[in-house]
């Protein structure tokens, strides 16, 4: 399979229905479900958002990142840091500032990591991240212009009190939910408006053939600078909810771990069309946690070693289905169309 075909960008009318009523599900969720639940799925949601941020970078640019869980981090720090224990910070600048903050990390890293290619890529986007990771690691508080940030070292830090969002209470768990779920449609319209806009087109003839991209006198550098930066300002908005819906924020957010779980969600969905990065949240999520409860065989404690079983099956959704799970759910829809026909 081509580069070019191993990329399912348009999305037949079948699985745009089953998008549309996999959206009227999550709409109804909250109202059929105990609130466990529910924030479970608010959490798949912001990691989905997570997800789709680096398919914008591996899916439709063809740059593979270890390092993107560091604008994650960032985005979730950034509230911690704004937030304090006497009263509520406002939504209306604290979610824009999160946004920013992880779209000018992802400037600044993006200027020295863009000017590589393939494997070299891979590793300096993960050396800087596992800086950033190991400066808040090992650091309960850093002083910056003689501004003290706490930090809290490996323990993390709490966030006690949600964003005050004046038009809405997120401290209800519903309006939270259906919060990111707004969230979640909106990242996903605009990226698939970005996707077919001149500028996804440049990106995905980068992921194709840059040379062939340069030689027709596009400057590539700036539009995979430009890639990298809105990806990781997306990354820092799916950071933020998740230190507003968890309430504590950690150094794991920005670690290796964070990345690789990332790009597994993405692979496991399909690349390049943010249906399959959302697809593949979900399906990850779950499949974590009924892993997680896989029952002992014999003296085989097989729920504590679920990546065992994970990377298995990711390794099967590869062979079988390269496209992904959205790709095979395509495949499947389409072989039963030609059989009616």
């Amino acid at each position: 399979m081509s580069v070019a075909k191993s990329h399912l960008e348009v999305l037949p009318r079948s699985l745009q229905l089953l998008l549309v009523l996999g959206l009227i599900a999550l709409a109804a969720f909250p109202f059929v479900s105990t609130d466990f639940y529910a924030a479970m799925m608010a959490r798949m949601m912001i990691l989905a958002i997570f997800a789709m941020s680096l398919d914008l970078l591996q899916g439709v640019t063809g740059l593979v990142s270890l390092g993107h869980a560091a604008f994650f981090g960032i985005g979730g720090y950034f509230l911690s840091l704004v937030s304090t224990d006497s009263g509520t910070v406002s939504l209306w600048w604290t979610l824009p500032g999160a946004v920013l903050a992880s779209a000018l990390f992802a400037l600044v890293i993006g200027f020295f990591v863009v000017r590589t290619h393939g494997i070299y890529f891979i590793m300096v986007t993960m050396a800087f991240a596992q800086m950033l990771f190991y400066l808040v690691f090992d650091n309960k508080e850093v002083s910056l212009l003689g501004l003290p940030l706490r930090l809290g070292g490996s323990d993390g830090v709490y966030i006690n009190l949600k964003p005050d969002a004046a038009l809405f209470d997120l401290e209800n768990r519903k309006v939270f939910y259906f919060f990111t779920l707004a969230c979640l449609v909106l990242v996903y319209l605009f990226l698939r408006r970005v996707l077919w806009s001149p500028f996804g087109r440049v990106l995905a003839g980068i992921r194709v053939n840059e040379h062939r991209m340069r030689a027709l006198g596009y400057g590539t550098f700036g539009y995979k600078l430009a890639a990298f930066t809105l990806a990781g300002g997306l990354a820092g908005l799916a950071g933020y909810l998740w230190g507003a819906q968890t309430g504590f924020v950690n150094p794991e957010l920005m670690g290796f771990h964070m990345s690789a779980h990332a790009i597994m969600m993405v692979i496991l969905g399909g690349m390049g069309n943010f249906a399959g990065a959302i697809v593949g949240a979900f399906a990850f999520e779950y499949l974590l946690h009924l892993f997680k409860d896989a029952p002992d065989i014999g003296g085989f404690r097989a729920g504590k070693h679920w990546q065992l079983w994970m990377g298995l099956f990711i390794v099967l959704v590869v062979a079988f289905a390269p496209r992904g799970l959205l790709g095979l759910a395509e495949r499947v829809l389409r072989s039963k169309g030609e059989h009616r026909g």
